[in-house]
């Protein structure tokens, strides 16, 4: 199939591999690009308050490409001499990258009790790195075919993920004068909610028991909690305390 000179020689420079004598403006176009591209993705992530936010996210695409540039620069560096031990690996330093990362996504990622966030913050970081070390390599097309994709998932896909039914739990206590808890299961089983007792508590300054109870529903995350089954089991019981745990982690 014949093409267009200049289509062919775009699509040649943005599939091309790793050169052995890169120019300047070549070098020059590879950080460029990863800086775009760390801009792109972190705007995301700073217009959301996540702590790697858009420097964070172009510092670790620009040292990977970095690293790859000065991978690439070394090719033509001879290895190992006739009479040298050593042999000089210069693809150690992308996989030094790849580990260094490791230790700033372990950092972005907290755990309290059931509450983990900031996975979706570390595959980002993760996938940036992946970005930089294919556009350090020269491999245009690759990078931006990746950060396309890396887009698509951080902003379309939150869409799509938002409306996803899923798992809500929390713990409800209530102020109950008997030294047994209430049925609070049937209670709550005609909006869908399903209670399961925990734990229980004398309070003797007010001669009356609470009773605490794990209770768990289905919902999207995009619609806003609903506070019907307060009013039920307000109804009955006095509300001590209701508190949302095992939040979605992000």
């Amino acid at each position: 199939m014949n093409l267009h000179p200049l289509v062919e020689t775009m699509f040649e420079t943005l599939c091309c591999d790793m050169p052995l004598h890169p120019t300047w403006p070549d070098l020059v176009g590879r950080l460029v690009l990863t800086l775009l591209a760390g801009f792109l993705i972190g705007l995301n992530r700073e217009a959301r308050g996540h702590s790697a936010g858009l420097r964070t996210t172009i510092l670790v695409g620009l040292a990977a490409c970095v690293a790859m540039v000065q991978a690439n620069m070394l090719l033509d560096v001879s290895g190992k001499g006739p009479d040298s031990f050593v042999r000089m690996d210069v693809m150690r330093l992308a996989l030094g990258v790849l580990t260094g990362v490791g230790f700033i996504g372990g950092g972005a990622i907290l755990r309290r009790g059931d509450l983990v966030t900031g996975v979706t913050t570390a595959a980002t970081m993760w996938i940036m790195t992946m970005i930089g070390l294919a556009f350090g390599g020269g491999q245009y097309g690759l990078g931006m075919i990746a950060t396309m994709l890396t887009l698509v998932t951080l902003r379309a896909l939150k869409l799509v993920d938002l409306t996803i039914p899923r798992d809500h739990k929390a713990i409800l206590s209530v102020a109950w004068p008997k030294a047994s808890p209430p049925d609070l299961q049937d209670m709550v089983r005609p909006l869908g909610y399903i209670a399961r007792f925990v734990s229980m508590v004398h309070d003797a300054g007010r001669d009356r028991f609470v009773f605490s109870f794990t209770v768990q529903w289905k919902q999207r995350d995009a619609d806003q909690p609903s506070t019907d089954v307060l009013a039920l089991v307000g109804e009955h019981c006095e509300i001590e305390r209701f508190e949302m745990i095992g939040a979605k982690p992000t």
